[in-house]
Order: structure tokens, then sequence, then C-alpha cells
């Protein structure tokens, strides 16, 4: 009787370890990326799905945050050494607009010669990406063609991005 017992409860452990290692199906559902409608720094209207059939950079940063600067520059490198391969990157900025307005924005891209799109955060695309969790600056999402997160990035490590999108992009 006892090898009985002892014979499910480790058969009910392996099942129950399974499913938390491997989850019950449907992961690309849960792995989409939330689409979005933003607004550029000239007022068009932008949406993740738009660049669907794409490699997706999307870089949550701030122009008060030292780190979000310091990767700035390989983003711009690798928008245009990537474009023709398929890669967009979409910067959502974090300032605050009654700080920094859109012609400040503006102006901050120009200096940067920042070569993507930068949209304005709102509190929608925060919660679909961050959800409760703490947020730190910068935060990249790389999302495949298919519209899938595949990885995030939380903080700036040079070469890391590249990396990463060179599987993607080859």
């Amino acid at each position: 009787m006892k090898l009985n017992h002892r014979l499910r409860i480790g058969v009910l452990g392996f099942f129950l370890a399974a499913t938390l290692m491997f989850g019950c199906g449907k992961k690309d559902a849960k792995n989409m990326a939330p689409d979005f409608s933003l607004q550029d720094l000239s007022g068009s209207t932008v949406t993740l799905s738009k660049a669907r059939g794409s490699i997706v950079v999307l870089d949550f940063w701030a122009t008060w945050c030292p780190p979000c600067l310091m990767s700035i520059p390989e983003l711009v490198e690798l928008q245009e050494k990537y474009r023709d391969s398929g890669l967009v990157v979409i910067g959502i900025s974090l300032d605050d607009p009654g700080r920094v307005s859109d012609s400040d924005l503006l102006a901050f891209k120009e200096k940067l010669k920042i070569n993507y799109k930068v949209l304005r955060a709102n509190y929608d695309v925060v919660k679909n990406y961050f959800g409760t969790e703490n947020m730190s600056i910068p935060t990249m999402f790389i999302i495949d063609r298919k519209g899938r997160i595949l990885e995030k990035h939380v903080g700036f490590r040079p070469g890391l991005l590249e990396e990463s999108l060179r599987k993607l992009l080859s």
C-alpha cells in the first residue's frame, strides 16, 4: 500500500513540475507584445501592429536617465546598420510632458541624431508592458516578426542588444 501511495505522489509531483516548467500551452498568446497606439513627436499615430513582419526593439527611456542616454548612440547605430534587414527601433519616452515638452523632446532627438520614432508613453502602455513590477529604465523589449516578445533587457550593456539581434536578423 505504501509503495502505491508513493508512486501516485511521485507521478503527481512529476506532472506538477512539468506543468510549472513548460506551462499548459498557448504560450505564444502570453508572449505576444501588447499593441499600442501612441503619438510621435509630429503628432502622427504609431501602432506596434504596423511593424508586424519586422524585428522591433521597443526602448522605454527618459531624457534624465544617464544609462538611457548612453544606450541611444548604440540604438541609432543598430537602426542604421540593420534597417534594410527589417529592424525597427521605437523609443518610448517616459518623460513628464509637464517638464519636457514635445518641442524639447524633438530638440533632444535632433541633437542626438536619433533616427527612429520617439513616442510618448501613456498609462496603458506602461501597465501593459510592466504590469505591477517595479520598472527600471532603460528597458528594451525585442519583438519578433510575429509580434512575440523574445527578450527583455533591463539596463544598458554595450553590445548585448546587437548580439541578440544578430541571431534574429541573419
